[in-house]
C-alpha cells in the first residue's frame, strides 16, 4: 500500500510521530505506548511506568511518539524526579551509604550506582562482598545442586568409554 492509497489522516499521523523520545542518556521507541516505551528504561518497570504515565495524566496506552511535546517534558521530568514523587519502597537505590538518602536511579547511573555498591562490599570484605569476590550466588540461594558453572555434573559416560578404547588399543600395539 502507497502513501497514496493510505487515508490522508493516516499519513499525516504517520509524519506526525517521533521516533525516538531522549530521556537521560537513554533513546526510547516512539513507537509502542507510553508504559511499554518507558520498561524499556533502566530502573524504570511496569508499576513506575504506570504511576509515571498517571502523575502527568496521560494514557499509558497512547503512542508515546504522538504526545505533544509539553506531555513529553512533563514525562521526562516526572522520571528525572521520581524518587520524590514514588513511595520510598518504589525507589531503587534507598538510604545510599554516603549521603544516607534514597534516590531512583535510572539509565546508566544505575549500573554505575550498583558497580559502586558491590566495589564498595568487596573492599569492606563483607559476607556478601566475599561471595561476590568468588563468583558465587549472593542472596542465600542453594548453591548444592544449582549454580555449577564450571566441569561436567555426575559421570561423564563419553569421556570413560573413550578411554577404556584409548587402553584397550594401547594393549593391542604392545602385543
Amino acid at each position: 500500500m502507497s502513501a497514496e492509497d493510505q487515508d490522508p489522516d493516516e499519513a499525516e499521523d504517520e509524519e506526525d510521530i517521533r521516533y525516538f523520545v531522549r530521556i537521560g542518556q537513554t533513546d526510547l521507541d516512539g513507537t509502542k505506548s507510553v508504559e511499554r516505551s518507558l520498561t524499556d528504561m533502566n530502573g524504570i518497570g511496569h508499576r513506575a511506568a504506570r504511576i509515571i504515565a498517571e502523575e502527568a495524566g496521560i494514557d499509558r496506552r497512547a503512542v508515546f511518539g504522538k504526545l505533544e511535546e509539553d506531555d513529553i517534558d512533563e514525562i521526562v521530568d516526572l522520571v528525572e524526579g521520581f524518587a520524590e514523587e514514588a513511595p520510598e519502597w518504589l525507589t531503587n537505590h534507598r538510604n545510599d551509604f554516603f549521603a544516607g538518602e534514597t534516590t531512583h536511579e535510572t539509565g546508566t547511573d544505575l549500573d554505575m550506582t550498583r558497580r559502586q555498591d558491590i566495589n564498595r562490599m568487596k573492599m569492606i570484605d563483607s559476607y556478601k562482598g566475599s561471595r561476590h569476590k568468588r563468583g558465587q550466588k549472593v542472596r542465600g540461594q542453594r548453591t548444592k545442586s544449582t549454580g555449577r558453572s564450571e566441569g561436567t555434573i555426575g559421570v561423564n559416560v563419553e569421556a570413560i568409554k573413550e578411554e577404556q578404547a584409548e587402553a584397550a588399543e594401547a594393549e593391542g600395539d604392545e602385543e
